[in-house]
């Protein structure tokens, strides 16, 4: 037993010694790599917390600038509400910042106790020779797991442009007509033997004004597009596109009136164009816009449904959102403090500032530092191995960093509304147009029906948000799987198993919003004599597709 210890520990003792033999030593030694990961790590940190910076340098600035026009009220010994709102603030102030940084360091805790585990593994395995990562292999690693987030995922995120979202000037487009606030542009197949059926039910897309057109157009090379979801099946696709905030005076200062004026405008066009009623389609905020242009009464003549995505209907239902409104001092729940003046003297809210808003109500998940780790985590495989920055990855943080844009004080004080004062039981909107407050009941009435579309996992609009339409009146709820954007990016491509021309869930109960639509085009057609005889072999292959693509839901859409 003793010789047997013996030869174990000399064994051991030999195999330190080769560890630092000249044979060894080429393996062993501490390359560039291991005495540039401390700055490449830190200089990734500070990156991550500019760019959240910036937010708040925006929102300073506004804030600042605001109370310079109030006079700083707090000044006033005499009004003890405003004293206490800053008391308030200082309060929440200090409650966000205890979360970020207990969340950070959560977040690093986490981390670094999984590098030292790693860490003491390779240089056990150095020391062994056994074959496994050693100590070098290990930095090796290490610094090429920073070199790729912080090098090559920039530079990926940069050059996904030329793919990701709307490309008007590269054709695939075609320009139909305009307002002083937005173009409205038809779109093309991207299939290449797709024909639009210009007979056939047209539908109308509504992008966010906070999110921007894009989101909308993912990645249409990767078959990952909203609009052409559609416009590849056949059907006439339109979408609304606003037209540029920073140079456009009339989109500065548009109101809601405005917003459902022009949707009028090119649905009436698009009527007289097709002689068939309108779907609009509307994801977020969007579709929220849709709904209020479908309660007000001005679309009834053209349209006969809308589509919503991860629309909050009602806003005090969106927890996460909501509440973070609910806790800002009444004297600083003012858009004021979240606006910018142009240099043409025109105001408006701010999109940094927008942004900053959906990062701090969840603190906790988006501090700079906790990003930082998760997207190091996200190129750190258990296995080693080294991971590809995908397109989907690259398109989705190059609109989270380059897609903010300013929007009208007017179209946001619509949507502040709706988030601060619920509908009421007869299904009355928070909102005022056209001299009257909307009604939910108005859409019912006018025979224009809903689907509501929303995610199971959305943390940003929850269900109860974009479900209550379902309150008030008969809507149509299809659930998705995942988060807040994965309708416009994952299920838009028609491979997927809960794809927009399918149909899904257990007993096969719930309709994407293609199929929706196409169903809908077809009970139409089916009560509606066909007039021009000349175009009815072409409306009766739509609806034969349509009936297919139903009965087998489960397989890729075929090209027409």
């Amino acid at each position: 037993m003793s010789d047997e210890k013996t030869n174990s520990f000399e064994e051991i003792m030999n195999r330190c010694k080769g560890a630092f033999s000249n044979d060894y030593t080429k393996s062993f030694a501490m390359p560039t790599n291991f005495m540039s990961l401390g700055p490449m790590f830190y200089q990734g940190m500070f990156n991550y917390n500019e760019q959240f910076k910036s937010l708040m340098q925006a929102a300073f600035d506004a804030f600042m600038q605001t109370q310079k026009e109030k006079g700083l009220q707090v000044s006033n010994p005499d009004d003890p509400n405003v004293t206490k709102d800053y008391i308030n603030l200082l309060k929440y102030n200090m409650k966000l910042s205890t979360e970020s940084t207990n969340s950070a360091m959560a977040a690093s805790s986490e981390y670094f106790c999984k590098k030292m585990r790693e860490t003491a593994n390779a240089w056990t395995n150095t020391i062994l020779q056994n074959g496994q990562e050693n100590i070098t292999d290990f930095t090796k690693r290490q610094h090429k797991i920073l070199e790729k987030m912080l090098v090559e995922y920039p530079k990926a995120i940069k050059e996904i442009k030329s793919e990701y979202g709307f490309h008007f000037e590269n054709g695939g487009y075609e320009l139909i007509s305009e307002t002083e606030h937005f173009f409205l542009y038809k779109i093309q197949p991207t299939e290449k033997d797709v024909k639009i059926n210009e007979n056939g039910k047209p539908i109308l897309f509504i992008h966010p004004y906070v999110l921007g057109p894009n989101i909308l157009a993912f990645l249409p090379g990767e078959r990952k597009s909203a609009v052409h979801s559609f416009a590849n099946m056949g059907i006439p696709t339109y979408i609304r596109i606003e037209k540029d905030i920073a140079i456009t005076s009339a989109v500065q200062t548009m109101t809601g009136e405005d917003d459902i004026t022009d949707t009028a405008k090119f649905c009436e066009i698009i009527f007289k164009k097709h002689k068939v009623k309108a779907t609009l389609f509307g994801i977020c905020q969007g579709g929220f816009f849709a709904i209020l242009a479908a309660a007000s009464g001005k679309v009834d003549k053209y349209v006969d449904a809308v589509i919503t995505c991860v629309t909050p209907i009602d806003g005090t239902k969106s927890k996460g959102l909501s509440e973070f409104l609910d806790e800002t001092p009444s004297g600083f729940k003012n858009l004021e403090y979240a606006t910018k003046t142009l240099s043409n003297g025109n105001k408006v809210v701010d999109g940094k500032i927008m942004a900053l808003i959906f990062k701090l109500k969840s603190i906790e998940n988006e501090s700079p530092i906790v990003n930082f780790y998760k997207d190091l985590a996200m190129f750190d495989r258990p296995d080693g191995k080294e991971v590809e920055i995908s397109k989907t990855a690259a398109a989705i943080n190059h609109w989270l960093l380059y897609d903010r844009v300013d929007v009208p004080i007017e179209i946001t004080k619509i949507s502040f509304a709706a988030y601060n004062t619920p509908i009421t039981n007869d299904g009355t909107l928070p909102i005022t147009l056209f001299g009257k407050q909307l009604s939910l009941k108005h859409i019912e009435d006018a025979g224009i029906k809903v689907q509501a579309c929303y995610a199971e996992s959305d943390d940003l609009v929850e269900k109860e948000s974009s479900t209550s339409i379902a309150k008030y009146i008969n809507a149509e709820l299809t659930p998705f799987p995942k988060g807040h954007v994965a309708i416009a990016t994952s299920w838009s491509n028609p491979d997927t198993e809960y794809a927009y021309h399918k149909r899904f869930g257990d007993k096969q109960q719930y309709r994407g919003p293609v199929r929706f639509h196409l169903d809908l085009e077809e009970e139409i057609f089916k009560h509606t004599p066909i007039q021009n005889k000349a175009v009815a072999p072409q409306k009766a292959k739509v609806i034969q597709t349509s009936k297919a693509k139903r009965t087998k839901s489960t397989n890729s859409p075929k090209k027409n």
